[in-house]
């Protein structure tokens, strides 16, 4: 008896719970990537199943709007070079070093990846906007691989702890919209530790941040060597090669 394939045009939460190998998932891949050579499209990143399968995952295998996801992904990759172009770890070194952002060993309650920019460790006089959000689009571009991170996504806990008014000199209105097309924010008020908690178990946070974690600083330490070591992956997926 064949195999009775779900709806693809409605998407269900469910079929993220499946393997790779699924004869569902694999028809989803198939039926997306004819989607996709269907088109006039230019795709500079090709179409790999791997690939294709973080847009399924993140649209419940919705096929529709898979293919809008991975379309409009293309495009800001494609209008945003100074961003997205050179995502090779030489480009955002000093910036990682600085220690400006780092992922948290656990996830959270929900399965979510977590990651912490602290902003006030980005220097305005040294590092652009431009380079600053570098290092969270190489970020998410490594830990989207994670399949538990396709499946229940990623939260970014932004520090603003020693910000400057020079921080915001640099964000432009032309900067803002390039980065605000890719990013969703969440702001929290004077009494951040409380809320913080709330979202997030104190078990997986640093100390810093109220936690029973590592340091802050050893959090870094381990992001900066692992981007590090993913140097020929992050190569691939420029769009500048040099």
């Amino acid at each position: 008896m064949s195999e009775v394939l779900p709806d693809f045009s409605r998407g269900d939460p469910e079929l993220n719970q499946l393997p790779d190998h699924s004869k569902v998932v694999r028809k989803a891949i198939n039926l997306l990537k004819q989607r996709a050579q269907g088109e006039s499209e230019h795709w500079p990143l090709g179409l790999a199943d791997d690939f294709l399968l973080r847009f399924l995952r993140a649209r419940d295998f919705n096929i529709d709007l898979a293919y809008k996801l991975l379309k409009n992904y293309h495009k800001w990759r494609v209008e945003c070079p100074e961003i997205s172009g050179d995502l090779r770890p030489s480009s955002v070194m000093n910036l990682l070093s600085a220690g400006c952002l780092g992922v948290l060993r656990s996830r959270d309650s929900s399965g979510s990846k977590v990651l912490i920019h602290r902003i006030g460790q980005c220097d305005p006089k040294l590092f652009t906007a431009y380079e600053v959000y570098r290092v969270c689009v190489i970020t998410s571009e490594l830990i989207v691989k994670e399949t538990e991170t396709q499946r229940n996504g990623a939260k970014v806990i932004c520090d603003l702890q020693d910000w400057q008014y020079a921080h915001a000199f640099q964000l432009t209105p032309q900067i803002a919209k390039k980065i605000a097309s890719g990013l969703t924010i969440h702001l929290h008020g004077s009494n951040y530790m409380q809320s913080l908690h709330q979202h997030f178990q104190k078990s997986i946070l640093p100390k810093e941040y109220g936690g029973t974690c590592s340091s802050m600083d050893e959090l870094c330490e381990e992001w900066t060597d692992f981007v590090m070591k993913s140097q020929d992956y992050l190569q691939q997926i420029s769009l500048v090669h040099q």
